[in-house]
């Protein structure tokens, strides 16, 4: 029983390596039909990296030749359905300037966008590769508006934007979380200045106000009035825009407490 378990073991090992040695042989030999078909065998076979470097190997060889930009792009497919988004996108870049007129270049141009919108980060890291990945989508739309892919990179935009408008929005409302409320008006408010569409607008303007009435609240007596006022005018603002707001319970409480206050330091008002 163990001679017939170290013999199959060993044929298994056998047929292994003569399997790699297959392999090797035509990927390091000079035929390069052997090579070709190699390839697209592997990438039928789901074997993405090998074939990726199959199709790596035939670069050289079939420059120039009909086959080129079928290489040049199964080599990036290859990668990218490997999931190595970095080396595709790489491959892809240089395959989009290389082959401008191929029937591959348009799947390419969204691919290589696919590839960006996978190498960005969560809200709260580095923005940058979220708005390079933006900058080159917003490129693609204007200069393929019937494309088959116009709707999914529509998707990855609004996604990428959400991620933008988060981190702004975040980012402003950690003074608040800090209990800086000077500062968080104040960035609350830039938000908005800078994009008045921001998604989270009402959470925004709800701080907003917050931050007016606590800064108010905290503040010395003499300076409390105008202080309040502010805080009036953002409640205004937050409750005539949104009159539903799930916050408005909360803030017509305040507003109540701010007008007592207000008729206290001014009685005749």
């Amino acid at each position: 029983m163990r001679t017939k378990l170290l013999i199959g073991t060993f044929l298994m090992l056998a047929l292994l390596a003569s399997c790699k040695s297959q392999y090797e042989a035509v990927l390091y030999g000079s035929d390069i039909q052997a090579k070709y078909k190699m390839a697209f065998e592997l990438f039928e076979a789901k074997k993405y990296s090998k074939a990726a470097e199959a199709f790596e190997s035939l670069t050289m060889a079939t420059r120039g030749t009909a086959q080129d930009d079928t290489v040049q792009f199964y080599w990036g497919l290859s990668n990218y359905r490997y999931g190595d988004y970095i080396t595709a996108e790489s491959n892809l870049n240089q395959f989009i300037t290389t082959f401008p007129l191929s029937p591959f270049t348009e799947e390419a141009k969204f691919l290589r966008l696919d590839c960006l919108y996978r190498g960005t980060y969560r809200y709260e890291l580095d923005p940058l590769p979220t708005r390079r990945a933006l900058a080159e989508m917003s490129v693609f739309q204007v200069e393929n508006p019937k494309s088959q892919y116009h709707a999914r990179i529509d998707e990855m935009m609004d996604d990428l934007n959400n991620r933008l408008e988060l981190k702004a929005y975040k980012a402003a409302y950690l003074y608040y979380h800090m209990e800086d409320y000077l500062a968080a008006h104040y960035a609350l408010k830039n938000v908005l200045k800078e994009n008045a569409e921001n998604r989270y607008r009402e959470e925004i303007l709800y701080y907003t106000a917050l931050s007016a009435y606590k800064y108010a609240f905290y503040s010395v007596a003499a300076k409390q009035r105008e202080r309040y006022l502010i805080f009036v005018d953002d409640y205004f603002n937050i409750v005539s825009e949104f009159p539903e707001s799930k916050y408005l319970k909360e803030l017509e409480g305040l507003y109540n407490k701010a007008q007592k206050q207000l008729k206290k330091d001014n009685p005749n008002g």
